[in-house]
């Protein structure tokens, strides 16, 4: 019998751990990790240890102390969201996390979206970036199906900023619109009230599924001081909105729970009687996950990139290293290894789903010229470019995916499109425009993370925030710009100068560096992946370790959906 033949698809590692560049990447980065993880606990420590003991005090738990409660044994919470207003309000005296946690967490062996005020921050008051936390939440559980929870202890929107909390289609009513068209396509919705649930916020437990409410708890649209002015009637708290009132008399609640423990044995016990939904069409084998795991340390990849934000364009090293400590048994089948190939592209499985991946390659490239006034030369490709040849191979990967049903996963660290008279004389617009659409009108799921730079149209070709990827993350070494802070600084610079002569001042050369470093300081802070995550651009920064753990998760939730439209990619430039 003749022997078998043995696919080789298997990534090989050549990343050397005690190389001097390997090192200092190391140190710098475990130093920047240990700065997010500090900053980390002070978000999650809310409006802060004296607001805490004022909920305990009222005989309420924390927010932390409930998800404690809720989540499975031994299970976290995959937090999304973490930095939300991170930086923003301090005139008010700051948000952390917005005042609200969201996350997908296990509850009775389900995962879950989970939605939860902070009433240790602003009596868990609903702040703009609250409402854009919430709804990118719902928006998630919308596009997943994923089953959602409430635990609801809020005073209502931060009247001080009602204008940017109130009117428009992305903001607080926005929410009530999501309960109803997450109910109508059949996605689970629970509410625990346990706290003050006052005004419009009133609407969300009743516009969802089933309605849990704790004794002491408040649920009206106006509260007794706001009722006395309005129509002059007296009238206690527990009188007019409380949960034996809703239970017996107005029969708005459906399970009156003494405490906060026992509403939430009550929430566990129905999360678990809900029925399980078809799942996705997507391939999934099964998955040991010591058997499958990948051949190489994920720790390895601190080495990988220097997280100075100065290097963010010019980092050079192989992604490959980083697929082959994501996927699983560091197999990956690359599509078209050999042509466009700043843009790597392939198949895998992550966690026994399969993946078709896009990423960015940083290692420069010697490519033959096709077309153009250079054509059948050798040229070197710039690593994190995106050229003709690999905006061409990637969008028909992106076609293959959708055609196939594999959800993709795409790995940012991309300078942008490749510009020039070669560049243009070989239809890098087209090719760039055949690349965004692809991405456009993909209907498999999408998940990106950005690893290192993510700028200009290269961040839209990638997937980026305004292409409906299910998920965004981001590694501490993100850039998230137009440009690179020091591109942007001496074209702004040429700017200024300019202004100035034209008033006649003269700049010397110090007065110019200064000009520079003011611009180049601001801009990088923007670039700043915790400045993006503040504002929600981003679901969460990950530790690179951690990476391949939450894209299990993530896959495992984009499978929840069974629905997957028709691919129609419409018209495409060739």
């Amino acid at each position: 019998m003749a022997e078998e033949a043995k696919l080789e698809s298997s990534l090989e590692s050549k990343l050397d751990g005690k190389a001097a560049r390997f090192i200092t990447n190391r140190a710098a980065l475990l130093a920047l990790l240990g700065g997010l993880r500090e900053q980390e606990v002070e978000i999650r420590q809310g409006g802060g240890a004296k607001a805490a003991e004022a909920q305990r005090a009222k005989g309420r738990l924390t927010v932390r102390e409930r998800l404690a409660l809720l989540l499975d044994e031994g299970t976290e919470l995959l937090e999304l969201g973490l930095w939300a207003a991170h930086g923003m309000y301090e005139e008010f005296g700051g948000a952390p996390g917005a005042g609200v946690v969201t996350g997908l967490g296990r509850v009775s062996g389900r995962l879950c979206m989970i939605v939860a005020n902070d009433a240790t921050v602003k009596a868990g008051a609903f702040f703009p970036m609250t409402a854009k936390k919430v709804l990118r939440a719902q928006t998630i559980a919308l596009e997943n199906r994923i089953p959602t929870l409430y635990l609801v202890d809020s005073a209502g929107v931060f009247l001080p900023l009602q204008e940017d909390v109130f009117p428009d289609q992305d903001d607080f009513g926005r929410v009530f619109r999501n309960n109803a068209v997450m109910s109508a396509l059949g996605v689970p919705q629970i509410t625990a009230i346990m706290g003050m649930c006052v005004a419009g916020g009133a609407y969300l437990p009743v516009m969802t599924d089933t309605v849990l409410m704790t004794e002491g708890s408040g649920l009206f649209l106006a509260g007794p001081s706001l009722v006395q002015a309005a129509i002059g009637q007296k009238t206690s708290a527990e009188d007019l909105g409380g949960a034996t009132m809703h239970a017996e008399i107005s029969g708005t609640v459906d399970f009156k729970e003494p405490n906060d423990h026992l509403c939430i044995a009550r929430l566990r016990s129905l999360v678990g009687k809900i029925g399980e939904r078809p799942r996705a069409p997507f391939s999934a084998v099964p998955y040991d996950a010591a058997k499958d795991a990948p051949k190489y340390a994920p720790e390895e990849m601190y080495g990988l990139i220097d997280p100075d934000p100065a290097k963010a364009a010019t980092n050079v090293y192989d992604m490959h290293e980083v697929i082959a400590r994501l996927v699983d048994r560091s197999e990956f089948d690359e599509y078209k290894a050999d042509f466009g190939r700043t843009v790597l592209c392939g198949y895998a499985r992550i966690g026994g789903r399969a993946v078709g991946i896009v990423a960015n390659q940083k290692v420069h490239q010697q490519q033959t010229v096709a077309m153009g006034p250079q054509a059948g030369s050798k040229r070197t490709e710039f690593g994190g470019v995106i050229y003709t040849e690999s905006a061409q191979k990637a969008a028909r990967f992106i076609m293959d995916c959708n055609q196939s049903l594999i959800p993709l996963l795409f790995l940012h660290d991309v300078n942008g499109f490749m510009v020039g008279k070669d560049a243009e004389w070989s239809g890098i617009i087209r090719a760039g425009a055949k690349m965004v659409s692809a991405v456009s009108t993909s209907v498999v799921p999408k998940i990106t993370v950005i690893v290192g730079g993510s700028f200009g149209a290269g961040h839209y070709a990638m997937c980026g925030k305004a292409y409906d990827p299910r998920f965004i993350f981001a590694w501490p070494t993100a850039r998230y710009a137009v440009m690179s802070g020091a591109s942007a600084a001496n074209t702004l610079v040429e700017v200024r100068v300019k202004q100035m002569e034209r008033s006649g001042k003269v700049l010397d050369e110090a007065g110019k560096k200064a000009i520079f470093d003011e611009i180049k300081a601001t801009y990088d802070s923007q670039a700043d992946p915790r400045y993006g995550a503040a504002r929600m651009w981003v679901d969460a920064i990950l530790d690179p370790v951690k990476t391949r753990e939450v894209l299990v998760t993530a896959l495992e939730v984009c499978a929840l959906n069974p629905e997957v439209a028709k691919f129609n990619p419409g018209v495409l430039q060739t």
